[in-house]
Order: structure tokens, then C-alpha cells, then sequence
């Protein structure tokens, strides 16, 4: 890895490891490979939010060209997002893409993230059907992303009512995260869910 890259990202590795702010805002970041060009990341889900009581993991590569370009960034833990794909945990944030500033750091990206956890942007969405629910129907959003948080992220807030459809879902044969993925297209509709894994 380049030298500039390498200096860089350990010292902003570092910088999150050391700061009080990031311990208050759970946010965490370990190395996976000894060169500094992949990270776990680690973001709790901010308060007031469906992503509350939530660990989500993120998949931070370093490129060589860092920090003139971006880090590539991905959820690895599955969410309900609009702006996260649920199926690639792909992300749309600006300053992932052309927003993005040499002064940015690690810091300053796992914080942004999280505050795209309390604040999606529905218009300029990386996943369609979410930003669909979200704009149609929040309520509707709010309980799936919260399952969601449930079922993959360790989350609190358990939905009988989701489970229950599930697993009938599952006792049709069908695999448990297509159940949940159609389900939650569908609004928690059966009968459509149903036609459309069927059809």
C-alpha cells in the first residue's frame, strides 16, 4: 500500500480508537488485515431511530490512492434502509462518492453513517422498495427496519406478528431471509408475498 495511504489511516485509526466522542457514540473500528487496507467498522443505531439497539458492521477497504479518494464502504450487516441496498449493503452518501474532501477521515465517515441511520434521504435512494415504503407509508418503514434490526443486528424489538408470517413462509419450504425480503416488499402482505416467491 502506498506510503501516504498507509501513514494516513493509521493514525486516523488511532484517532478512533482514542476519542471519548466515538466510545459515547459507539462507534468502533478494528484492522482486518495488518497493511491498513481493510477495516470491520462498527456503528451502533443512534437513538430514537429503528435501528436503535442495533450493531451494524461495516466493510471498510482502503484504497491506494486514500485520502485523495474515498474509502469503499459497505454494510455487511443486513438493513432496512433507503439509502442502503438490502441486498448488497451498498451505500449512496455523498461524501462516499463526489463529496468526498482529502481533510474527510475514518471519523468522520463512521459518523456520518450513523447520523444516514437518523436521517435517510428517501430522494436519493441506493434501494428502491425501501424508499417506496418510506415515502408511502413511514409507519409501515419504521416497523420493518425495526424488525430488521431484530433479526440481524441484535436488536431489541421483536414483531410477533412478522415472525409468525415468516415462519409460515419457512414451513412452505421458502428460505427465511426471501421470506423476510418478501414480506417486507410487500408491506407484510401474505397473499402478495405469497404470489410473488410462487409465481
Amino acid at each position: 500500500m502506498a506510503n501516504i495511504a498507509a501513514q494516513r489511516i493509521k493514525r486516523e485509526f488511532k484517532e478512533v480508537i482514542k476519542s471519548e466522542e466515538v466510545a459515547k457514540c459507539a462507534i468502533r473500528v478494528e484492522l482486518v488485515n495488518d497493511n491498513y487496507t481493510e477495516l470491520k467498522g462498527e456503528i451502533a443505531g443512534p437513538p430514537d431511530t429503528p435501528y436503535e439497539g442495533g450493531n451494524f458492521i461495516l466493510e471498510i477497504k482502503v484504497p491506494e490512492t486514500y485520502p485523495f479518494n474515498p474509502p469503499k464502504v459497505r454494510f455487511m450487516t443486513k438493513i432496512w434502509h433507503p439509502n442502503i441496498s438490502s441486498v448488497t449493503g451498498a451505500i449512496c452518501l455523498d461524501i462516499l462518492k463526489d463529496q468526498w474532501a482529502a481533510a474527510m477521515t475514518l471519523r468522520t465517515v463512521l459518523l456520518s453513517l450513523q447520523a444516514l441511520l437518523s436521517a435517510a434521504e428517501p430522494d436519493d435512494p441506493q434501494d428502491a422498495v425501501v424508499a417506496k415504503q418510506f415515502k408511502e407509508n413511514v409507519e409501515m418503514f419504521q416497523l420493518t427496519a425495526r424488525h430488521w434490526t431484530n433479526a440481524y443486528a441484535g436488536g431489541p424489538n421483536a414483531n410477533k406478528d412478522f415472525d409468525d408470517k415468516i415462519k409460515k413462509l419457512i414451513e412452505m419450504g421458502v428460505d427465511e431471509h426471501e421470506a423476510r425480503v418478501a414480506l417486507s416488499s410487500y408491506n407484510w402482505d401474505m397473499e402478495r408475498a405469497t404470489e410473488q416467491l410462487f409465481s
